[in-house]
């Protein structure tokens, strides 16, 4: 009997209806976004971080930056774009009419203030009276936000993210969660301290710090603002295994429920993510570029896997990737794998696989009479030819003892 999988996802004390939400950033800027992509079908949104009013926030112009493959197709982003820019007046009266509007979804307050913990306990205070679900304590901006003591600058000091967090989660009775940042040198000490500082939920990660370019021909760094640059911070595509790896550190090493972030694009990135062990997910850079509708092939295609999978929800998959991460050394060094043309017919003889092999491997291709020779005798499993195989004609199968 086929199962019919659910999407619903429990997220702490809360029942998702799917396992996405909109993370906080430009596409949670005010309201009327945040109520388009609840009607779109996504779980939840966390707001665009709030800050207190005394708070000046002033964005640059431009304050983005891409990177792109050969085709024009964007795979990393660099921004240096600040909080929001709205009042917290605007936000607690917005909050307010969103969930009389969508009741049903969940509505994380974002919020960042200096390292004073009044400031961070006055403005959760105000945020949570106002009516959101739940609150997320952004310690773990890049850029703009540090040199001013917020941010990244308190996400990478532990003694500082458990002070804080203890302050905000003894302030409100609705859960907290915090936001780590990536640009730290271990992330399991900070996880730890947000935990021993009582937060409810880890959210992970933020934004890599990042130069994205530099102009050739002017040698301004990008982006560009009258001639001068500042780094900024890295996301799409290009940062999903960095967020992977923190996400698996993290669920490994605390008992809270982990939202992964970074790079999820459509649902496989999710799917990784919850085998790494994250209970849901938060998406912004594939939402600027594409739309906030993308969440409907989302759930669709989440909901095809999950059928061919015969698993009933989301919540089956949560950590199955974790027991299959060992240390370098304990890997098995008895098995070794080696190229075949899977599909012979596929090949083009282009060579690409032996140059690569020829100057990064160990020189066990070669071509003879327009037809690809593998010297297995040479090679030693290492896979970088199908790899930069074009055409998926090479596999690595199991070698013989």
């Amino acid at each position: 009997m086929s199962v019919i999988p659910s999407l619903e996802t429990p997220l702490g004390p809360f029942m998702l209806k799917n396992p996405f939400l909109l993370s906080s950033g430009p596409p949670t800027a005010s309201s009327e976004q945040i109520g388009r992509a609840f009607r779109s079908g996504w779980a939840g949104a966390v707001i665009k971080t709030i800050r207190p009013d005394g708070m000046v926030i002033e964005d640059l112009s431009p304050r983005f930056a891409a990177l792109k493959d050969r085709n024009g197709a964007m795979y990393g982003f660099e921004n240096i774009e600040l909080l929001s820019k709205r009042s917290v007046s605007y936000w607690t009266t917005e909050i307010a009419e969103i969930k009389r509007n969508f009741p049903e979804h969940l509505l994380v307050g974002s919020i960042m203030a200096a390292p004073d913990p009044d400031e961070w306990r006055d403005l959760a205070g105000e945020v949570a009276s106002a009516g959101v679900d739940a609150l997320e304590m952004n310690v773990s901006c890049p850029h703009g936000m540090p040199e001013q003591g917020a941010g990244a600058a308190i996400g990478q000091n532990p003694q500082m993210v458990r002070d804080l967090a203890r302050a905000v989660c003894g302030s409100v009775d609705i859960p907290v969660i915090v936001k780590l940042t990536p640009n730290v040198t271990d992330i399991v000490p900070v996880a730890k301290a947000a935990q021993a500082g009582g937060a409810d939920m880890i959210s992970a990660i933020n934004t890599i710090q990042c130069l994205s370019g530099i102009d050739i021909d002017s040698f301004e760094p990008l982006p560009t603002v009258a001639g001068y640059s500042t780094y900024g911070g890295y996301s799409g595509p290009a940062t999903k295994p960095v967020g992977l790896r923190i996400v698996s550190q993290i669920a490994s090493s605390v008992d809270l429920p982990v939202i992964g972030i970074g790079g999820v694009a459509d649902f496989e990135d999710a799917v990784e993510y919850i085998l790494a062990g994250a209970s849901a997910v938060q998406v912004c850079t594939a939402v600027m570029w594409h739309g906030a509708g993308i969440v409907r092939e989302m759930e669709s295609g989440l909901r095809e896997y999950l059928a061919r999978k015969e698993m009933s929800s989301p919540g089956s998959l949560r950590g199955l990737a974790l027991g299959k991460l060992k240390a370098h050394q304990e890997l098995d060094r008895t098995r070794r794998v080696q190229p075949s043309l899977v599909s012979p017919s596929a090949c083009t003889s282009c060579g690409r696989c032996v140059v690569a092999c020829r100057d990064g491997g160990y020189h066990a291709l070669s071509l003879h009479r327009g037809r690809l020779v593998i010297d297995a005798s040479r090679c030693d499993g290492c896979s970088l030819c199908a790899h930069v195989c074009p055409e998926g004609a090479i596999t690595m199968e199991q070698k013989a003892l």
